[in-house]
């Protein structure tokens, strides 16, 4: 009979940054792209921000594959059904690594973005590592169905928590946002804002320069 094992290994992946850290430096953003995406294009959408007082640290999914019939263009996805612990904590793992390495040395107010697959990686590197944040935006995703309220209970109440879709987005009708909500409601109470913007799934980039 055929039996699965495990490994452990090093191993090495990229990201992206967009801005350098210098005494005017407001604005750390942790932005987590979507499904499909690479970070090296996905960081574009925060290309608007001051770069004088703005930082965007964009991590990259691990798993890379060719995209269409014509295998040209390159995805990337955080997680799939498969193993989804262990590949959690791995995932996990590598943004502490970003983090450990990019994060600011003087006090600054950390941004963080999930953009629709990305929600899941943000709410849970937040939630597992209690990292404190000034903004949470959760950006065309679904919210982790394991996450408790008790998770978020370390963030302080003046955090502000944005949840923000587009109203012909073809993932998420009328159900998933109601769900969506009161997840979101369950998780951050009367931090929550809700925010719908005309467009489908895709990154609004004018809410990014709205909350700097």
């Amino acid at each position: 009979m055929a039996s699965e094992k495990r490994v452990s290994y090093s191993t090495q992946n990229t990201y992206s940054t967009f801005g350098e850290y210098s005494p005017k430096t407001k604005n750390v953003w942790l932005v987590f792209h979507g499904m499909g995406h690479l970070s090296r294009y996905f960081i574009r959408h925060f290309s608007a921000l001051n770069p004088e007082e703005n930082v965007v640290i964009a991590p990259q999914a691990p798993s890379k594959y060719y995209q269409g019939t014509e295998y040209k263009h390159i995805g990337a996805s955080w997680l799939t059904k498969e193993n989804t612990l262990a590949e959690t904590e791995n995932v996990l793992n590598y943004v502490d690594a970003v983090w450990q390495k990019e994060a600011p040395k003087t006090e600054t107010r950390l941004i963080v973005v999930g953009y629709s697959q990305g929600v899941s990686i943000a709410t849970r590197w937040l939630s597992s590592r209690k990292i404190q944040c000034g903004n949470l935006v959760l950006h065309s995703g679904g919210i982790p169905v394991e996450l408790k309220t008790t998770d978020f209970e370390y963030l302080p109440s003046n955090t502000e928590v944005t949840l923000l879709y587009g109203d012909k987005d073809p993932y998420i009708n009328e159900t998933r946002v109601k769900e969506e909500k009161r997840k979101a409601e369950m998780l951050f109470g009367n931090r929550l804002q809700v925010h719908q913007f005309n467009g489908g799934h895709e990154v609004f980039s004018p809410f990014f320069t709205q909350i700097t």
